[in-house]
């Protein structure tokens, strides 16, 4: 049964999309279908980047440290950069260029000038070793790599086909970036024109396969995904307005727990504040004292970060020490929030609320959300479909639709969707349907109500705290090592990741491992976030299926029941 808040949030959206509203819509044809598009949105990123640092250029914009940066100072940065990579570097339109760096000022300012530039902006996974970060430029043939120093590290002794253009932390943007001014060019080189069909962004996702793939974006696709974010916010603010409540009249702020090159971090959370005027606060790693005092100093407004990062907060002995009064949203992405932690949320801080976002890579992030009260009543739920763009079915495995409470594959069209995996057709075709529809690999269902309830996943994919991780990818690594005959590899349930990685392994005759060993030997070749936290060693051939396939599901459940004894 639809709540009065649903109700609310209807009649507010039906009015921002209607002829002459803030969000009216238009379409685009693709797939043969008449794809729902908002009118307003501007033809491409840096169009966006120039309106909104305009309007809104003398609001801060990013707080980095020490460093208070407003949206006009960012976006003088942007401009003389981008001018350097055109002149200096002859950046052409459609230029993979990697950016590999934590969250700062600088990686801010490189994004934004790569794409002002005519760059596609490459966002590579920051905790990736070197051999991972070797795959994701030459997959996608980048020129140039903006690396900070730990990352460009990691390259050495490995053979990859970009420039390396180094990027520092912690100093004016200008100065972080002063390598690509190195060859001249500045804020009056004439840039590109671009449009909704010139290439924008290349993101990696972990799937069933192994290997990451590199999903790929043109420019109507990020920034209609970043409007029906702003649509959904606009939504928001109306029913409060309706209600007769007054908003606040601070400045919108968030505290940056993401990584800005996820989805995410990119689109909901970065690419939106340029419209809403939104400060960031950036947080290079996450610890809760220094996040509840940000929140206080900064009179944050809105918290993003994994689940148990605002459980944490709410949860913590010292947190009435400080005043949280002015962030009235704890939001959630990436993994599931522990249905029990949503009711301890609101009773610890009933000045705000807790919600969720469901969404993907491959979506630009856009997908369902779950609000407020809504969330309270289906705390397991993550939300409706996100209007206006989104048009989401549970899909059977011959493509077909199924009814209310009937489990299929999650599955998304929406103009904001990814255009495919980087020069990788048969995992392009596997992902989208011909009607358009992206298979996410979630099984799902849509209650009565509309509300998707996620039940399990279609792949081997493990999800902790928003990296996926692909089973087989680190099954590989394992057997990479001159001693492991056998191995499997499957996630455990985890409170503060939601799940984590681990395996169980059997060592060839005459040769030995021990677990610690083979971690070690690891953390060489794959990312900290994809090394098994727990490995068996076994003294047994591992338990195999009809197809002489190792029976991961088995595995898994036995090695489950374990680790909860254990943990007890």
């Amino acid at each position: 049964m639809q709540t009065q808040l649903d109700r609310e949030l209807k009649a507010v959206m039906d009015g921002l999309i209607s002829s002459g509203g803030m969000f009216e819509l238009t379409t685009y044809r693709k797939y043969g279908q008449d794809l729902p598009m908002i009118a307003a949105a501007p033809p491409s990123i840096p169009a966006y980047l120039a309106h909104f640092c305009a309007e809104h250029a003398d609001k801060e914009f990013i707080i980095d440290g020490d460093q208070r940066l407003t949206y006009g100072a960012i976006y003088a940065a942007a401009r003389e950069v981008a001018g350097g990579l055109v002149e200096g570097y002859g950046v052409q339109k459609g230029d993979r260029i990697g950016i590999a760096a934590r969250n700062s000022a600088s990686w801010v300012v490189a994004y934004m000038a790569v794409l002002m530039a005519g760059g596609c902006a490459v966002l590579l996974n920051g905790w990736w070793q070197g051999e991972e970060m070797v795959h994701g430029i030459d997959m996608v043939d980048c020129r140039f790599l903006i690396a900070d120093a730990p990352r460009a590290a990691r390259l050495e002794g490995h053979t990859h086909g970009a420039q390396i253009l180094p990027l520092v932390h912690d100093v004016p943007p200008v100065e972080g970036l002063k390598a690509l001014l190195a060859k001249g060019g500045g804020s009056t080189t004439p840039l590109p024109e671009l449009g909704p069909d010139d290439l924008a962004t290349v993101l990696y996702t972990s799937g069933s396969t192994g290997l990451s793939k590199g999903a790929y974006s043109d420019h109507r696709g990020v920034v209609q995904g970043t409007f029906n974010y702003l649509a959904q916010s606009v939504m928001s603010l109306g029913v409060m307005v309706a209600r007769g409540e007054t908003p606040s009249e601070r400045q919108p702020s968030t505290l940056v727990n993401v990584p800005l090159f996820h989805v995410t971090g990119e689109v909901p959370v970065f690419l939106q504040s340029f419209a809403l005027g939104r400060k960031l606060v950036l947080m290079a790693k996450w610890d809760v004292i220094k996040a509840m005092e940000l929140i206080e100093r900064e009179q944050i407004s809105y918290f993003v970060g994994v689940p148990l990062m605002s459980f944490e907060i709410a949860t913590h002995p010292d947190r009435d020490k400080y005043d949280l009064s002015s962030c009235v949203t704890f939001a959630a992405g990436g993994a599931p929030r522990p249905v029990e932690h949503v009711d301890r949320l609101r009773k610890a801080m009933p000045h705000a609320f807790p919600i969720i976002g469901y969404g993907l890579t491959e979506t630009n992030g856009v997908g369902a959300g779950n609000f407020n009260e809504n969330y309270l009543n289906k705390p397991n739920s993550t939300g409706l479909p996100s209007r206006p763009l989104v048009d989401m079915a549970i899909l059977d495995d011959d493509g077909k639709p199924m009814a209310a409470n009937a489990v299929g594959e999650v599955s998304i069209r929406s103009v904001a969707n990814f255009l495919g995996y980087w020069n990788n057709p048969e995992a392009t075709a596997a992902a989208i349907m011909p009607d358009g529809y992206f298979r996410t690999g979630d099984l799902g269902y849509l209650d009565e109500d509309g509300y998707l309830f996620i039940v399990d996943r279609k792949k081997d994919i493990i999800i902790r705290g928003g990296e996926n991780i692909a089973c087989i990818e680190v099954e590989a690594a394992i057997y990479a090592h001159p001693c492991v005959g056998e191995a499997s590899v499957f996630g455990l349930p985890d409170e503060l990741y939601g799940e984590v990685p681990a395996g169980v392994y059997l060592a060839k005759e005459g040769c030995a491992v021990s677990p610690d060993e083979l971690k070690a030997f690891l953390a060489q070749h794959i990312a900290p976030f994809k090394v098994p936290v727990k490995l068996w060693e076994v003294h047994e051939p591992l338990p195999r299926l009809g197809t002489e396939k190792v029976d991961r599901k088995s595995l898994r459940e036995k090695y489950r029941a374990e680790w909860a004894e254990t943990a007890k």
